[in-house]
């Protein structure tokens, strides 16, 4: 990843308008009918007290114990860095969310290890068994990178799709605990150097798709000897092989196989080095698009033509460069609605130097948004990866995780015996785009590592989001949630008529005037899956007045009040029908 050009600070002024019972027990609800009301502005933002404790270490004791490798062949192999990735999935439908971990192997030749992947199932109260020799979760080949996890064959059951170098992996859940290998099968074993992935229902037949990114056209053959600019051997930028690598999408047939598509869809069109991707409907046209991340290249925004064909339509649109028209280091990225207006914007992690960028989306045309208190302020000192917006102390506002870690040796480092090691980074939402840094309590800031992967979802039920950070060549970090319980929050399960999974569904709010956004999209971030359930919080409101979802083939519907602090399944048909609810 090569460092570019700080831009300058550019002025943008945009004026935009919005418009507690402690430790509840979750339950499943079930959704009753209303009318719609209009949206009310966001009321006026408190002035923030100092912070309290967010966080709480949970240690390997609880038996989530993974911990990350990359081989000690003392060469500095390029996919060494971008390995780490996390999954959370409820394989076993019990109600709770097991964790899926992937490792790296070894991609030396002269020093031969398959990637250990972890699958934890999660028997409550903090308390983890590794399962994954009982589920036939093995790779006996290939250097892991992520995961992404979706029920591909509509069977009720959570399939987990596995990124390597050296061939991804498919595995079908059979529903009994163990898992299948079907990638041959299937017909999605991408021989490349892959990163991040995403299932979504790209021409809305009912069965979830998947495209994969690809980074560099690499093998052990080509790499290279690069320095640092310390003169240190290091790591290579992507752009020292000149072999950008193509996504590639996989349409679904229904019948358990997958067909690549990706020349027919347009994709061939412009090569990238991708390492992170986001869907959903960018432009509101009732389509669902693709944005990748691409790493000192420009990025692209595919978006959907219909009959199964895309256009990259990023430079038209404005979120192929930054500001000032130079590539930044793509990594992670989340598709986030950051003002909660209706409109999917774009947050990208970058490289060291360049600070994290927010794409902010205005009628489908994006703007390199740049304020002094926006979720990119202080981010230049740092390499971002993983990263997601969620609402950790439920007062209904959006705060952002990142998961640090360098990808180039520098002049100074925080640890010297850990050079690429930094600390994550953790702000609060304050409302209308501002953020405030909050202090890792309980984890200090003097706790670095090389963050990559990053999930974020509820482990416990107890309404707070918690989290998991892999950290490459180190132990898991698993953070639980300690903020939440002071507001009140609900949790949805959203389903389709047939009771099976559904992705980029939009979901909206009201709860005591306040209107929230959400899109359902649990692939995202960095090489990683989070929480499938879509979580808000709500701060003082005790009950939501109304709940609209717009599905994924365009039907709105009214699902009415429902009671907060519980979890509820929510499934298409059963609502109001609410032609008028989104506007498009």
């Amino acid at each position: 990843m090569r460092p570019t050009p700080a831009p300058a600070l550019l002025a943008i002024a945009i004026a935009i308008t919005q418009g507690c019972s402690p430790n509840p027990v979750p339950s499943t609800g079930s959704a009753t009918n209303a009318a719609a009301s209009p949206s009310a502005p966001h009321p006026p933002v408190a002035t923030p007290t100092a912070p309290r404790p967010w966080f709480e270490p949970v240690g390997p004791g609880s038996g989530l114990d993974f911990r990350h490798h990359i081989g000690t062949g003392g060469r500095f192999y390029l996919p060494e860095m971008e390995s780490g990735g996390v999954g959370l999935v409820d394989f076993n439908r019990d109600g709770r969310l097991d964790v899926l971990c992937i490792d790296g192997g070894s991609v030396d030749p002269s020093q031969v290890r398959q990637p250990n992947h972890r699958l934890y199932r999660n028997d409550s109260a903090w308390r983890f068994t590794d399962v994954t020799a009982a589920s036939g979760l093995r790779v006996h080949s290939g250097f892991g990178m992520g995961c992404t996890i979706g029920d591909y064959d509509r069977d009720g059951w959570p399939d987990l799709y596995i990124t390597q170098y050296g061939g991804n992996h498919l595995f079908r859940n059979r529903g009994d605990g163990t898992f299948e290998d079907v990638t041959r099968h299937a017909g999605v074993g991408v021989d490349s150097l892959s990163t991040s992935a995403a299932f979504l229902d790209y021409d809305t037949d009912e069965h979830l798709d998947l495209i994969v990114v690809n980074y560099v056209r690499w093998t052990p053959e080509v790499e290279r000897e690069c320095f640092s600019s310390g003169g240190r051997r290091d790591y290579c930028s992507p752009l020292n092989y000149q072999a950008p690598a193509p996504p590639v999408l996989f349409h679904n047939r229904g019948d358990g196989t997958f067909e690549d598509v990706t020349r027919e869809a347009g994709l061939l069109s412009a090569f990238g080095n991708g390492l992170g991707v986001a869907t959903g409907d960018f432009d509101r046209d009732g389509r669902v698009d693709l944005f990748i991340a691409n790493d000192a290249m420009a990025n692209q925004l595919w978006l959907n033509q219909g009959q199964g064909r895309f256009r990259d339509d990023a430079p038209l649109r404005g979120c192929a460069l930054n500001a000032v028209g130079i590539p930044r280091a793509g990594m992670g990225v989340v598709a986030v609605d950051l003002l909660q207006r209706g409109w999917l914007d774009l947050f990208v992690t970058h490289l060291v130097g360049e600070g994290n960028g927010l794409f902010l989306n205005e009628r489908g045309i994006f703007t390199d948004w740049l304020v002094p208190d926006g979720p990119m302020a202080g981010s230049q000192p740092y390499t971002g990866f993983g990263v997601e917006f969620a609402d950790f102390d439920n007062d209904g506002r959006l705060d952002l995780y990142v998961a640090n870690g360098r990808v180039k040796l520098g002049l100074r480092e925080s640890d010297p015996r850990h050079p690429y090691a930094e600390p994550d980074t953790l702000k609060r939402g304050l409302g209308d785009g501002r953020f405030l840094d909050v202090p890792f309590a309980g984890l200090s800031r003097e706790d670095l590592g090389v963050g990559r992967g990053l999930a974020i979802g509820d482990l416990d039920n107890d309404g707070g989001l918690d989290v998991l950070v892999v950290r490459r060549d180190a132990p898991i970090l698993i953070l639980r949630n300690r903020v939440a319980g002071t507001h009140h929050w609900i949790a949805l399960q959203l389903e389709d008529v047939r009771g099976n999974e559904v992705r980029n569904a939009m979901v909206r709010i009201e709860a005591e005037g306040r209107v929230l956004w959400r899109q359902h999209q649990p692939n995202q971030g960095y090489a990683s899956s989070q929480d499938p359930r879509v979580h808000f919080g709500l701060g003082s409101a005790s009950r939501v007045g109304h709940v609209w979802i717009r599905w994924p083939d365009g039907q709105a519907e009214d699902f009415g009040s429902l009671p907060t602090d519980q979890i509820h399944t929510i499934r298409q048909g059963r609502g109001t029908a609410a032609p008028g609810a989104f506007g498009w």
